[in-house]
């Protein structure tokens, strides 16, 4: 995708959704510089439901259906095996 923070997409409201929730990336030094893909798996990861809300609020609910999907379709994920089961059976019936 090519929607990331620094872009004007979108850009300042996902800057922020970042600064607020420090706590998905943990880890990360500098949250700024993460693209539209890692939030995504964060949020679902590490995210609550108001997390998860509020991103597809920011981005829309297809375009995170679209990047879950294809992070989700190789071999391997970093997605555990509940969380990738949920947002499946969430995106089929909620991002047709």
């Amino acid at each position: 995708m090519k929607l990331n923070i620094k872009s004007k997409d979108g850009g300042n409201e996902l800057k922020k959704f970042m600064k607020a929730r420090k706590y998905l990336v943990w880890y990360i030094k500098n949250s700024e510089d993460l693209n539209v893909e890692s939030i995504v798996e964060h949020t679902l990861n590490y995210g609550d439901w108001d997390d998860v809300q509020k991103l597809i609020k920011i981005i829309g609910i297809k375009k995170m259906a679209e990047i879950f999907r294809k992070q989700t379709s190789g071999f391997r994920t970093n997605y555990d095996i509940k969380t990738k089961n949920y947002f499946n059976l969430y995106f089929n019936r909620h991002a047709k």
